[in-house]
């Protein structure tokens, strides 16, 4: 059986799962049970799809019924039960007899040892002698004992049936031979073995049904297993998307409101010194009137005359209050960003909604529409030429899915314009990156990765500590375990134990004494010893690196000098979705470092250094 489970399921129907009935066969070449497969296509209706590949059919297709494979369906069947693997340990039930339990037709006691065939009775072995020893009853036939005896008689000759009609299926003695002759009655003994024998096949080939039942239950819950683990793992990626959408959101967002509150800071800071000036101003003329109804109290004429000359020089003219209002230009270019945007995730959305079927197979030979014909270019007027044209928007914009032009293009067509592709691959990068490059340490941390120090990795004058989160270096040598992915010789480094090839992850590092050390990320495949087995000193690894007061970063041998700083706390941003790592100076706040945008081919491995006698550094907990 273990050799013709292939074969098995090759020749079962993947609708019905038993072997095929009268299989027909499509024309993308899959076969199925011909009762099946009309049954399907009824209840789903045109157009018919192929309820294996899919393939689409506009017209029900005429299927014939394979006799080739009908015949071979045939053959299998036959050679099927004899093949029938039992389970372990099992063997047929042997049919019981209730000799032990018939007791001797004399004494009635004891219990029967032979019943005779002659006498119509059973006997013990006390009463059985007379059978045994004397010459008159040696004709008598006897057989082991027989419970029920008289249920054996014929009931119409009063006969012991010793025979069996299979043809009618019933018990019949001698004399029933004559209404029996045109059947072929056996031995009950054989009539008993041959049924006993069929009714064991059938047993045997009903237990090999059982193992393949719980068989192919394991299967359908293997599968289920299997499909719910991709439905998860979609689902992560459908919620990492959508993250980055949000994110993507958030940032134009904050990029708008910036904008509008800057002006509103300024107009109100205008304002504020034009009303300080006014109530300079209003302080002024009050003086003035005081002055003035002062004046006119004087009865003196040479000294109201002396004062009026001072007082009439003053300024009677009206307040000026320049007009300050926001940048409307600015404020409406905002605006119509946001809007832009908004109507682009509408399109975006509306196109994924309406998104048709996928073209059918070539094999379906359904004719594809043609293509419809282009919009006919519309005449402008010589008014409308001589207009100019709008400014294109400013690049300050916040972040849109389409190229302005592509928006100007997509308002003069109008509703029935085609919808915008979404920017490349390489655009939506670089906006991931500029957002996470103006991320605060809360948001990193939500990113934030445990990472532990790998023993098998580390240089012989590497010392761990601090349950593998703490990395010295020492003069004296460790003993560590040769091990193939161990740093050797002028390489004193130590890897991350754990690796990571796709998602968003953020470690920080504190330098204990950050004289010479370095931090970064590495491929697994680096080298382990020799001058290219350093950090950075290869195409296969980037990091940040302090040597005395110098700082620096590494990649491939490239060396690029940073600006001090003071902070001796080091972030790691790896995002391997969308190819970059930042390096962060971590203090109350975070300041970039150094940014790589790598196209990663390998996982990556969190990579440390450290160099001189006491210099150490350690891995921060997430909640540090």
């Amino acid at each position: 059986m273990a050799e013709l489970c292939p074969l098995a399921e090759e020749l079962s129907c993947s609708i019905c799962l038993e072997p095929f009935k009268l299989p027909v066969t499509t024309p993308c070449g899959h076969n199925f049970c011909g009762s099946c497969l009309d049954g399907t296509w009824e209840a789903q209706g045109a157009p018919y799809s192929c309820p294996q590949c899919r393939a689409v059919y506009r017209s029900r297709p005429q299927l014939q019924k394979n006799t080739v494979l009908c015949a071979i369906v045939e053959q299998f069947l036959q050679v099927e039960p004899a093949q029938e693997v039992l389970p372990d340990g099992w063997m047929p039930p042997t049919r019981r007899t209730d000799a032990a339990s018939v007791a001797c037709d004399l004494c009635m006691n004891e219990k029967a040892i032979k019943t005779c065939l002659v006498c119509m009775a059973s006997f013990c072995p006390e009463h059985l002698r007379p059978h045994l020893d004397s010459p008159a009853f040696r004709d008598h036939p006897l057989q082991p004992p027989i419970g029920n005896l008289m249920n054996r008689k014929c009931p119409q000759h009063n006969r012991l049936r010793e025979l069996f009609c299979p043809q009618h299926s019933q018990s019949i003695c001698h004399i029933c031979l004559v209404e029996h002759k045109a059947c072929s009655p056996v031995a009950l003994s054989q009539a008993s073995a041959d049924l006993e024998a069929k009714l064991r096949s059938k047993l045997a080939i009903i237990h090999g049904q059982i193992n393949s039942a719980g068989v192919a239950l394991e299967d359908v819950r293997a599968r289920q297993q299997i499909i719910q683990e991709n439905a998860r793992k979609r689902l992560e990626q459908i919620r990492q998307e959508y993250m980055e959408m949000k994110a993507l959101l958030d940032a134009s967002e904050a990029s708008s409101t910036r904008k509008i509150k800057e002006e509103e800071k300024r107009v109100s800071s205008k304002l504020d010194s034009i009303y300080q000036i006014l109530l300079k101003k209003q302080k002024e003329i009050k003086t003035a009137k005081e002055e003035i109804e002062h004046a006119l109290t004087k009865e003196d004429e040479f000294e109201f005359l002396e004062k009026s000359g001072k007082l009439q020089a003053l300024s009677t003219k009206p307040v000026y209050v320049p007009k300050v209002e926001l940048n409307q230009e600015l404020v409406k270019e905002v605006c119509q960003s946001s809007s832009e945007l908004k109507n682009q995730l509408k399109l975006c959305i509306k196109q994924q909604q309406d998104k048709k079927k996928p073209e059918e197979p070539a094999s379906s030979m359904v004719p594809r529409a043609p293509k419809a014909p282009p919009h006919p270019t519309k005449k402008i007027p010589k008014e409308e030429k001589k207009q100019p044209k709008k400014p294109s928007p400013s690049p300050s914009k916040g972040p849109t899915f389409g190229a302005p032009e592509q928006l100007d293009d997509l308002k003069q067509a109008g509703p029935d314009a085609a919808v915008p592709v979404l920017p490349s691959s390489h655009v939506f990068k670089a906006k991931m990156l500029e957002t996470f490059l103006g991320k605060t340490r809360a948001e990193l941390l939500e990113y934030a990765a445990e990472v532990i120090l790998d023993y098998n990795t580390a240089h012989i004058n590497v010392a761990l500590s601090e349950n593998y989160t703490v990395a010295s270096a020492v003069d004296t040598l460790q003993k560590y375990h040769p091990h193939p992915q161990r740093f050797l010789y002028e390489c004193p480094q130590v890897l991350g134990l754990h690796c990571y090839k796709k998602g968003i992850h953020y470690w920080e590092v504190e330098l204990h004494k950050s004289s010479f050390c370095g931090v970064g990320v590495c491929y697994g495949s680096m080298p382990r010893q020799g001058t290219l087995g350093r950090l950075g000193r290869n195409g296969s690894s980037w990091c940040v690196e302090w040597f005395n007061t110098e700082i620096s970063t590494w990649h491939n041998n490239v060396k690029k000098t940073l600006s001090p700083t003071k902070a001796s706390r080091v972030g790691v941003l790896l995002n391997c979705d969308h190819g970059f790592i930042i390096f962060f100076a971590v203090t109350e706040k975070v300041h970039v470092l150094y940014k790589y945008r790598v196209d990663f081919e390998e996982a990556l491995y969190p990579a440390f250094w450290v160099f001189s006698a006491g210099t150490s550094l350690s891995i921060c907990s997430n909640s540090n």
